[in-house]
């Protein structure tokens, strides 16, 4: 018998913890240690709840959580999930316990439901305009910081099959106070009005001008089959289907007679490259009858963040281009024919424009 042993092995049982405590305050006391930390905490996690509330907004999980609290079932069953499917129930789960996680719902009694002011915030009717800005910015912004620099080695381009046409003609209402008012300074009320709408989106621009003069018919056009497709259902429901037609549409391919009385463009001057938008805004004015105007509004370059990432993305697509500088847009509309070209910037030191022009041509 070995009478050391006990002593020994009490001994190693010391040392462990020790040895333990030893190894933590190693790790602890590394410098990387806090800055990975304070990452952590004040980049990525942020990232982390960006993603899933732009995820469970995007996919109506906080409209339905905003009506009531659900079950995993309930929530499966609006999302499409096959009821019989006990791994894919479980992986909605997982995503579900991860908003738990994230702070943005709660789980009670078996049932999720809102929990942070973000979540609540986002499942608004009203706000949906700022959901699905946040969602554009994940899904299109983030892309292009990430891949720009390989995407300039390869020559990859975005294409418009890139874009989600329906998250952006949601999220580019946020602008919509800024539009309106533009309308309001151009738009005929007292005598009937043909407009034509270049890059309709959901159509509530449309709807605007067609509220404020009930004497008013019109085109209403965009690029993309089911942005169109949505536009027109929605004129449906808002009971304007006798006055505004909507249809796929390429503004530089449209095969129309000359009978607008206003043509306008509304953020979307940048999805023509820049070679193209002279040619693109004489397309627009052999539309418009004699005497005829032209409102166009933009974003410029020199704004926010947002916008030159916005305007980043743009540079980066085969069928777009940067926001447009203001002298530079302007003289682009003096080639193109018009005359009367006038410029007015809604909010003062923003850099959203309104370009109204006249087509004089008789």
């Amino acid at each position: 018998m070995n009478l050391l042993s006990p002593v020994t092995g009490v001994a190693g049982r010391l040392a462990r913890p020790v040895g333990d405590l030893m190894t933590a305050a190693r790790i602890v006391t590394d410098w990387r240690m806090p800055l990975l930390l304070a990452v952590s905490k004040g980049f990525i996690t942020p990232v982390y709840r960006a993603a899933w509330l732009a995820s469970a907004t995007g996919t109506g999980v906080l409209a339905a959580l905003a009506v009531r609290p659900c079950d995993l079932e309930s929530l499966a069953e609006r999302l499409g999930v096959p009821p019989e499917s006990r791994e894919d129930l479980q992986r909605l789960r997982a995503w579900l316990d991860m908003g738990v996680r994230l702070g943005e719902i709660d789980r009670r009694e078996g049932a999720y439901r809102l929990r942070s002011i973000a979540a609540r915030t986002f499942a608004h009717a009203g706000n949906d305009a700022l959901a699905a800005a946040l969602e554009e910015v994940l899904r299109f912004h983030v892309p292009v910081l990430l891949g720009a620099p390989r995407m300039a080695a390869t020559g990859e381009r975005f294409a418009l099959a890139d874009q989600d046409g329906l998250v952006i003609a949601r999220s580019t209402r946020v602008v919509e106070p800024l539009v309106r008012a533009a309308i309001d300074r151009v738009l005929e009320r007292d005598k009937p009005q043909r407009l034509l709408e270049i890059g309709c989106g959901s159509g509530s621009h449309v709807k605007y001008a067609a509220e404020l003069n009930p004497r008013l018919s019109a085109l209403a056009v965009d690029l993309q089959a089911d942005v169109a497709e949505t536009a027109t259902k929605n004129m449906a429901e808002w009971g304007l289907a006798d006055r505004v037609e909507t249809r796929q549409g390429d503004l530089r391919t449209l095969d129309l007679e000359p009978q607008f009385d206003l043509v306008t463009l509304h953020n979307n001057i940048y999805y023509f490259p820049e070679h193209e938008r002279t040619a693109a805004l004489e397309r627009a004015r052999a539309l418009l009858a004699p005497g005829g105007r032209l409102l166009l509004t933009t974003s410029c370059q020199g704004g926010s963040i947002g916008l030159d990432v916005l305007s980043l993305w743009f540079t980066y697509a085969e069928f777009g281009g940067p926001l447009p500088h203001e002298d530079e847009l302007r003289a682009q509309l003096e080639s193109a024919g018009f005359t009367g070209i006038e410029v007015h910037r809604p909010v003062p030191r923003e850099q959203f424009r309104a370009f109204t022009a006249v087509n004089e041509t008789a």
